[in-house]
Protein backbone atom coordinates (compact mmCIF):
# COMPACT_ATOMS: atom_id res chain seq x y z
CA UNK A 1 0.00 0.00 0.00
CA UNK A 2 1.10 3.62 -0.56
CA UNK A 3 2.57 5.06 2.62
CA UNK A 4 2.48 8.62 3.89
CA UNK A 5 3.76 9.90 7.23
CA UNK A 6 0.53 11.86 7.67
CA UNK A 7 -1.31 8.54 7.92
CA UNK A 8 0.43 7.71 11.22
CA UNK A 9 -1.48 8.73 14.35
CA UNK A 10 0.25 9.84 17.56
CA UNK A 11 -0.85 6.64 19.32
CA UNK A 12 0.58 4.52 16.52
CA UNK A 13 3.86 6.46 16.60
CA UNK A 14 4.20 5.95 20.37
CA UNK A 15 3.39 2.25 20.05
CA UNK A 16 5.94 1.74 17.28
CA UNK A 17 8.65 3.70 19.13
CA UNK A 18 8.02 1.83 22.40
CA UNK A 19 8.06 -1.54 20.66
CA UNK A 20 11.24 -0.61 18.76
CA UNK A 21 13.03 0.29 22.01
CA UNK A 22 11.84 -2.88 23.78
CA UNK A 23 12.77 -5.05 20.81
CA UNK A 24 16.23 -3.47 20.75
CA UNK A 25 16.78 -4.35 24.42
CA UNK A 26 15.66 -7.95 23.86
CA UNK A 27 17.66 -8.22 20.64
CA UNK A 28 20.69 -6.68 22.33
CA UNK A 29 20.67 -9.46 24.89
CA UNK A 30 19.71 -12.33 22.61
CA UNK A 31 21.19 -11.07 19.33
CA UNK A 32 17.88 -11.98 17.75
CA UNK A 33 14.21 -11.15 18.06
CA UNK A 34 14.01 -7.56 16.85
CA UNK A 35 13.06 -8.64 13.34
CA UNK A 36 10.27 -10.82 14.72
CA UNK A 37 8.83 -8.36 17.26
CA UNK A 38 8.72 -5.23 15.09
CA UNK A 39 6.51 -6.72 12.34
CA UNK A 40 3.78 -7.29 14.94
CA UNK A 41 3.21 -3.52 15.16
CA UNK A 42 4.53 -2.47 11.76
CA UNK A 43 2.27 -4.60 9.56
CA UNK A 44 -1.00 -2.92 10.69
CA UNK A 45 0.60 0.54 10.39
CA UNK A 46 2.58 0.44 7.13
CA UNK A 47 1.45 -2.76 5.40
CA UNK A 48 3.22 -6.09 5.14
CA UNK A 49 4.98 -5.26 1.87
CA UNK A 50 6.84 -2.36 3.52
CA UNK A 51 8.04 -4.19 6.63
CA UNK A 52 11.25 -5.82 5.33
CA UNK A 53 12.64 -2.58 3.76
CA UNK A 54 11.85 -0.60 6.94
CA UNK A 55 13.50 -3.18 9.20
CA UNK A 56 16.53 -3.28 6.90
CA UNK A 57 17.08 0.44 7.57
CA UNK A 58 16.12 0.29 11.26
CA UNK A 59 18.54 -2.61 11.75
CA UNK A 60 21.41 -0.28 10.94
CA UNK A 61 20.59 1.78 14.03
CA UNK A 62 19.94 -1.29 16.15
CA UNK A 63 23.28 -2.81 15.31
CA UNK A 64 25.23 0.45 15.50
CA UNK A 65 23.85 0.79 19.04
CA UNK A 66 25.07 -2.71 19.93
CA UNK A 67 28.39 -2.06 18.21
CA UNK A 68 28.99 1.16 20.15
CA UNK A 69 28.02 -0.47 23.44
CA UNK A 70 30.04 -3.70 23.02
CA UNK A 71 32.90 -2.64 20.73
CA UNK A 72 35.63 -4.37 22.74
CA UNK A 73 33.96 -7.78 22.47
CA UNK A 74 33.89 -8.10 18.65
CA UNK A 75 35.70 -11.08 17.12
CA UNK A 76 36.99 -9.30 14.01
CA UNK A 77 38.56 -12.37 12.31
CA UNK A 78 35.16 -14.09 12.22
CA UNK A 79 33.57 -10.91 10.85
CA UNK A 80 36.19 -10.79 8.08
CA UNK A 81 35.58 -14.43 7.13
CA UNK A 82 31.77 -14.36 7.04
CA UNK A 83 31.02 -11.01 5.37
CA UNK A 84 32.50 -11.66 1.87
CA UNK A 85 30.33 -14.77 1.47
CA UNK A 86 27.17 -13.30 2.98
CA UNK A 87 26.87 -9.96 1.18
CA UNK A 88 26.45 -11.31 -2.39
CA UNK A 89 23.82 -13.74 -1.15
CA UNK A 90 21.97 -10.90 0.60
CA UNK A 91 21.79 -8.95 -2.65
CA UNK A 92 20.51 -12.01 -4.52
CA UNK A 93 17.79 -12.84 -1.99
CA UNK A 94 16.79 -9.19 -1.52
CA UNK A 95 15.77 -9.24 -5.17
CA UNK A 96 13.05 -11.68 -4.12
CA UNK A 97 14.63 -15.13 -3.86
CA UNK A 98 14.76 -16.45 -0.30
CA UNK A 99 14.81 -19.95 1.15
CA UNK A 100 12.08 -19.13 3.66
CA UNK A 101 9.58 -18.62 0.84
CA UNK A 102 9.65 -22.37 0.42
CA UNK A 103 7.71 -24.54 2.87
CA UNK A 104 10.13 -27.41 2.57
CA UNK A 105 13.20 -25.19 3.04
CA UNK A 106 11.58 -23.53 6.04
CA UNK A 107 10.97 -26.88 7.66
CA UNK A 108 14.57 -27.88 7.00
CA UNK A 109 16.04 -24.64 8.40
CA UNK A 110 13.82 -24.67 11.50
CA UNK A 111 14.57 -28.32 12.23
CA UNK A 112 18.31 -27.76 11.85
CA UNK A 113 18.17 -24.86 14.31
CA UNK A 114 16.32 -26.95 16.91
CA UNK A 115 18.79 -29.81 16.51
CA UNK A 116 21.78 -27.46 16.51
CA UNK A 117 21.67 -26.73 20.26
CA UNK A 118 22.14 -30.33 21.49
CA UNK A 119 24.49 -31.00 18.55
CA UNK A 120 26.62 -27.95 19.45
CA UNK A 121 26.86 -29.14 23.07
CA UNK A 122 27.81 -32.67 21.98
CA UNK A 123 30.47 -31.40 19.57
CA UNK A 124 31.80 -28.88 22.13
CA UNK A 125 32.41 -31.70 24.60
CA UNK A 126 34.55 -33.29 21.90
CA UNK A 127 36.46 -30.12 21.13
CA UNK A 128 34.82 -29.34 17.76
CA UNK A 129 34.17 -25.77 16.66
CA UNK A 130 32.83 -24.17 13.49
CA UNK A 131 35.91 -22.25 12.37
CA UNK A 132 38.13 -21.22 9.47
CA UNK A 133 36.76 -22.06 6.03
CA UNK A 134 33.65 -23.60 7.61
CA UNK A 135 32.43 -20.08 8.41
CA UNK A 136 32.37 -19.20 4.69
CA UNK A 137 29.37 -21.40 3.72
CA UNK A 138 27.80 -20.45 7.06
CA UNK A 139 27.99 -16.78 6.07
CA UNK A 140 26.61 -17.50 2.60
CA UNK A 141 23.68 -19.45 4.06
CA UNK A 142 22.81 -16.65 6.46
CA UNK A 143 23.04 -14.04 3.71
CA UNK A 144 20.74 -16.00 1.41
CA UNK A 145 18.08 -16.48 4.08
CA UNK A 146 18.14 -13.01 5.61
CA UNK A 147 18.14 -10.98 2.39
CA UNK A 148 14.41 -11.21 1.81
CA UNK A 149 13.11 -11.82 5.32
CA UNK A 150 12.90 -10.23 8.75
CA UNK A 151 13.84 -12.22 11.85
CA UNK A 152 16.48 -14.58 10.44
CA UNK A 153 19.10 -13.41 12.94
CA UNK A 154 18.72 -16.61 14.93
CA UNK A 155 20.68 -18.38 12.17
CA UNK A 156 23.71 -16.09 12.55
CA UNK A 157 23.59 -16.37 16.35
CA UNK A 158 23.58 -20.16 16.11
CA UNK A 159 26.60 -20.13 13.75
CA UNK A 160 28.56 -17.77 16.03
CA UNK A 161 27.86 -19.89 19.09
CA UNK A 162 28.94 -22.99 17.17
CA UNK A 163 32.21 -21.17 16.43
CA UNK A 164 32.88 -20.96 20.17
CA UNK A 165 31.76 -17.42 20.98
CA UNK A 166 29.87 -16.71 24.21
CA UNK A 167 28.45 -13.76 26.13
CA UNK A 168 28.86 -10.27 24.72
CA UNK A 169 31.22 -11.58 22.01
CA UNK A 170 28.24 -13.28 20.32
CA UNK A 171 26.12 -10.12 20.34
CA UNK A 172 28.94 -7.76 19.36
CA UNK A 173 30.19 -9.92 16.48
CA UNK A 174 26.61 -10.43 15.29
CA UNK A 175 26.16 -6.63 15.29
CA UNK A 176 29.32 -6.03 13.24
CA UNK A 177 28.26 -8.56 10.59
CA UNK A 178 24.65 -7.40 10.61
CA UNK A 179 25.57 -3.76 9.92
CA UNK A 180 27.15 -4.73 6.61
CA UNK A 181 24.21 -7.04 5.85
CA UNK A 182 21.70 -4.27 6.60
CA UNK A 183 23.60 -1.82 4.38
CA UNK A 184 23.48 -4.31 1.50
CA UNK A 185 19.75 -4.92 2.02
CA UNK A 186 18.87 -1.23 2.36
CA UNK A 187 20.89 -0.33 -0.74
CA UNK A 188 19.23 -3.09 -2.76
CA UNK A 189 15.72 -2.09 -1.66
CA UNK A 190 16.50 1.58 -2.32
CA UNK A 191 17.82 0.81 -5.81
CA UNK A 192 14.66 -1.17 -6.54
CA UNK A 193 12.41 1.69 -5.44
CA UNK A 194 11.13 -0.19 -2.38
CA UNK A 195 12.09 2.70 -0.06
CA UNK A 196 10.31 5.88 -1.22
CA UNK A 197 11.00 9.11 0.70
CA UNK A 198 8.20 8.94 3.31
CA UNK A 199 8.91 5.28 4.09
CA UNK A 200 12.65 5.99 4.43
CA UNK A 201 11.96 8.81 6.89
CA UNK A 202 9.68 6.50 8.89
CA UNK A 203 12.37 3.79 8.90
CA UNK A 204 14.95 6.29 10.17
CA UNK A 205 12.64 7.35 13.00
CA UNK A 206 12.04 3.72 13.99
CA UNK A 207 15.79 3.16 13.95
CA UNK A 208 16.47 6.16 16.21
CA UNK A 209 14.02 4.76 18.78
CA UNK A 210 16.08 1.57 19.00
CA UNK A 211 19.50 3.14 19.70
CA UNK A 212 19.23 3.39 23.53
CA UNK A 213 18.23 -0.30 23.67
CA UNK A 214 21.77 -1.49 22.90
CA UNK A 215 23.20 0.34 25.92
CA UNK A 216 20.45 -0.93 28.23
CA UNK A 217 21.14 -4.47 26.98
CA UNK A 218 24.87 -4.08 27.69
CA UNK A 219 24.18 -3.02 31.28
CA UNK A 220 22.02 -6.09 31.74
CA UNK A 221 24.65 -8.37 30.17
CA UNK A 222 27.33 -6.89 32.44
CA UNK A 223 25.57 -8.40 35.45
CA UNK A 224 24.37 -11.61 33.80
CA UNK A 225 26.57 -14.73 34.21
CA UNK A 226 27.95 -16.07 30.90
CA UNK A 227 26.42 -19.49 31.56
CA UNK A 228 22.96 -17.96 32.03
CA UNK A 229 23.36 -15.90 28.87
CA UNK A 230 24.43 -19.01 26.94
CA UNK A 231 21.33 -20.85 28.15
CA UNK A 232 19.19 -17.88 27.09
CA UNK A 233 20.74 -17.86 23.62
CA UNK A 234 20.21 -21.61 23.27
CA UNK A 235 16.55 -21.19 24.25
CA UNK A 236 16.22 -18.40 21.69
CA UNK A 237 17.68 -20.63 18.97
CA UNK A 238 15.30 -23.50 19.76
CA UNK A 239 12.26 -21.20 19.98
CA UNK A 240 13.25 -19.48 16.74
CA UNK A 241 13.67 -22.81 14.99
CA UNK A 242 10.30 -24.05 16.22
CA UNK A 243 8.69 -20.79 15.06
CA UNK A 244 10.11 -21.30 11.56
CA UNK A 245 8.87 -24.91 11.51
CA UNK A 246 5.37 -23.95 12.67
CA UNK A 247 5.16 -21.06 10.19
CA UNK A 248 6.24 -23.38 7.37
CA UNK A 249 3.66 -26.00 8.36
CA UNK A 250 0.90 -23.36 8.44
CA UNK A 251 1.85 -22.32 4.91
CA UNK A 252 0.95 -25.82 3.79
Amino acid sequence: MAFELADISLAQAVLVAGTAFGAAVIGGMAGYGTGLLLPLVLVPVIGAENVVPVIAVASLFINFGRLAAMWRSIDWPKVAIMIPASVPMVVVSAFGFTLLDSRGAGLLIGTVLVVLVPLRRWLARRGFRLQGWQLVPAGATYGLVTGGTAGAGVILISFLMASGLTGQAVIATDAAISIVISLAKAATFGWNGALPGPLLVFALLVGLATVPGGFVAKRLLDVMPVRLHTLMLEAVIVIGGLAIVITSLLRG
